[in-house]
C-alpha cells in the first residue's frame, strides 16, 4: 500500500490532474463502491475558499474517512448530515488539521495547509472550530477565557474586541461570570465567541447543539443565523434539520466515510435522488 499523504498535491487540484491514489474525480459507484450524487456549487479548487480532494483518514483498520472531496465558497454555509459514525466529526477535525490526513489535499485560499511539517499555529488561527463540549475552564470567568488565546497567541489585549463580541451576542451581562454560573446554552454560546476572538476567516461547527436541553437550542442557532447574515464562511455538522434546511446553501449527506449526497437544502429534503439519502432522512424526520 502506498505511503500516507502520496499522491495528489496542491498543483493537482488546480490543474484537475489526479495522482495515482486519485480524487481529484470522482470515482464511479463512490469511493465505498456505493453511487453518490455530487452537485457542489463550486469549479474545482479555483474559486473556493476551501477545498478538499481524496482526503482519507483511518483509524489503524476503521476506515472514517474514504475519499473526500468537497469545495466551500466565501461567505458559504455548508451542513453537514448523517448518522452518528459517518465521519462528519472527523472531517471536521481534519480540515482544522486537529487530526493530520492520511492521504489527499487539503487547500485554504489554495494554499495547502495538509503539508506534513507545515506551522499549524496560522492555520488554526484562520479556521476557528467549536465542539459540542464547552471545554471552558472552570477556574476563569467567560471573559477571561475568552481573552486567554489571543493574549497568549496572538499577543495582543482584545478585551474591548471581546467585550463587543459579548455584547454582539446577548452575554454582556454575563461575561464576568464562571462557567458553573451560566447555562448550558450560554457557555456554548462563550465558546463561539472565544473562537471568533482570534479573527478566524472560516468557522467549523461540530454538533454544538447536541448536549443542549432543546429548550436552549434556540439561543445558540441564533448566533449561527447572525454569523450568516454577516458573511462567516460555515461548515456545520448538525442534527438539527430544520436549521439545515432553512439556512444552509448546501446540505452535504455523509454515510461511510464519503459524501453521498449533496445539493441545496430544497432538494436535499423535498427530493433526495438516492435511496440511502431517503431512508436516512425518513429516520430523522419522522
Amino acid at each position: 500500500m502506498p505511503g500516507p499523504r502520496e499522491g495528489i498535491h496542491a498543483s493537482d487540484v488546480v490543474e484537475g490532474n489526479a495522482g495515482p491514489r486519485g480524487g481529484v474525480k470522482a470515482l464511479p459507484g463512490g469511493a465505498a463502491g456505493r453511487d453518490t450524487i455530487d452537485q457542489s456549487s463550486q469549479d474545482a479548487g479555483t474559486t473556493a475558499k476551501l477545498s478538499l480532494r481524496g482526503v482519507r483518514k483511518s483509524f489503524g483498520d476503521n476506515i472514517v474517512l474514504s475519499g473526500i472531496d468537497l469545495d466551500v465558497a466565501a461567505g458559504e454555509m455548508v451542513c453537514l448530515i448523517g448518522a452518528s459514525g459517518s465521519g462528519k466529526s472527523t472531517l471536521l477535525r481534519c480540515i482544522n488539521q486537529l487530526e493530520p490526513i492520511d492521504d489527499g489535499v487539503v487547500l485554504l485560499d489554495g494554499q495547502d495547509i495538509s503539508e506534513p511539517g507545515l506551522d499549524l499555529g496560522p492555520v488554526r488561527q484562520r479556521i476557528g472550530i467549536v465542539f459540542q463540549s464547552y471545554n471552558l475552564f472552570p477556574h476563569m470567568s467567560a471573559l477571561q477565557n475568552v481573552l486567554l488565546a489571543p493574549r497568549r497567541v496572538l499577543r495582543r489585549d482584545s478585551t474591548a474586541e471581546a467585550e463587543a463580541l459579548f455584547a454582539r451576542f446577548g452575554l454582556a451581562a454575563h461575561m464576568h461570570k464562571y462557567p458553573d454560573q451560566l447555562s448550558g446554552g450560554q457557555q456554548q454560546r462563550v465558546a463561539v465567541i472565544r473562537a471568533l476572538a482570534m479573527r478566524p476567516e472560516m468557522m467549523l461547527f461540530d454538533e454544538i447543539t447536541a448536549a443542549l436541553d432543546p429548550e436552549l437550542v434556540g439561543e445558540v442557532l441564533n448566533v449561527l443565523r447572525q454569523l450568516r447574515a454577516e458573511g462567516m464562511t460555515m461548515i456545520l455538522a448538525t442534527h438539527e434539520m430544520g436549521f439545515a434546511r432553512e439556512l444552509a446553501d448546501r446540505v452535504c449527506f455523509m454515510d461511510g466515510g464519503v459524501i453521498v449526497e449533496q445539493g441545496p437544502p430544497e432538494r436535499i429534503f423535498s427530493a433526495p435522488e438516492l435511496a440511502r439519502t431517503k431512508e436516512f432522512l425518513r429516520s430523522v424526520l419522522r
